[in-house]
């Protein structure tokens, strides 16, 4: 028992959904120093000391053939700081295995020796509080509709039409980028005055998510840095599309620059929603919450995507609690 206590706190912990109970060694070698034949180099280095570890088995309650296997990485596995590294490790070529039928990875459990190496959000409930001005109350906001096919003076009167009515923020949809009929400049600029010209009116600190999501990682911080220019509260990232590596970064510039990180879900739906394959959306929330943003677009519980109410409102107060208590 001491030596799995010890395990635990010195290791990433992955609970694998399974279709047999005998694949949980495989995919901890998979995904860890394993490879398909013996090789003479296993000589050179302590395969005991960096192998992963599955040291639990549990069926299924009220389901034939479905079983959880908890699979231990040890820390020496994951460069500080990175969470693209992380997914590479545990999930990078684990779901190829030919010998599976399926495979979900339900939860990561992160050890706060790992989670320290993180800078996080780049504000926070309190700082976004702080900027706004506004305590006690819920914030509002909605998405912009249609999303697509308004000219930039269009897009930004429906902003003003929002804010001015009560709204505290507004937001670009996934598919708004700089298309032809509304660059992404001059987008911002004519949302950037209805803005103001709500604040002023309303004497209410007002935003709109400005989507930074771009081709190239240049591009996408060019957007951030003119979203800065203009004085804007906050910006918005999609970090599933655009990558953890790209998250990180533009956090780390929120972070130094004072701009708020909204975050959209988009794909998210492509890899979470089989419930007996992929990845849970709680592991791409604790992800997102290392990786950094302020807030994340979880989905409603009433509305016309997918998911269940427990869950969804489970992985929220994940993301809003203070710290990740030890596991």
């Amino acid at each position: 028992m001491v030596g799995l206590v010890g395990l635990k706190k010195r290791s990433i912990q992955a609970l694998f959904r399974k279709k047999t109970n005998w694949i949980g060694a495989a995919v901890a070698a998979k995904s860890s120093t394993g490879t398909w034949t013996p090789i003479w180099m296993d000589g050179l280095t302590s395969l005991d000391r960096y192998k992963g570890r599955c040291y639990c088995i549990e069926c299924v309650v009220g389901e034939k053939d479905q079983y959880i296997a908890y699979v231990a990485y040890p820390l020496y596995l994951f460069e500080e700081g990175y969470v693209t590294n992380m997914f590479t490790s545990i999930v990078g070529n684990a779901f190829g295995f030919k010998a599976l039928r399926a495979l979900r990875l339900k939860d990561l459990l992160i050890p706060p020796a790992y989670v320290k190496t993180f800078q996080g959000p780049p504000h926070g409930i309190q700082v976004e509080r702080d900027k706004l001005n506004k305590y006690g109350l819920p914030l509002l906001g909605c998405t912009i509709k249609p999303k697509l096919g308004l000219s930039t003076k269009n897009y930004s009167r429906a902003v003003y039409e929002c804010l001015h009515g009560g709204l505290d923020f507004t937001k670009d949809d996934e598919n708004v980028n700089s298309q032809s009929f509304m660059r992404w400049r001059d987008h911002f600029l004519f949302c950037t005055k209805e803005i103001y010209k709500a604040q002023v009116e309303t004497r209410e600190i007002k935003g709109h998510y400005m989507k930074s999501t771009a081709g190239t990682y240049e591009e996408m911080i060019k957007r951030a840095i003119f979203s800065k220019y203009l004085g804007v509260l906050i910006i918005m990232h999609d970090y599933l599309i655009g990558g953890f590596t790209a998250n990180t970064s533009l956090s780390h510039y929120c972070r130094d620059y004072g701009l708020l990180l909204h975050i959209h879900h988009a794909m998210h739906a492509v890899i979470d929603r089989q419930k007996n394959h992929g990845i849970h959306f709680r592991v791409l929330a604790k992800a997102l919450r290392i990786s950094g943003g302020d807030h994340i677009h979880s989905s409603t519980v009433v509305g016309k995507l997918e998911g269940e109410k427990d869950i969804t409102l489970g992985f929220v107060d994940l993301l809003r609690d203070d710290f990740v208590e030890q596991d």
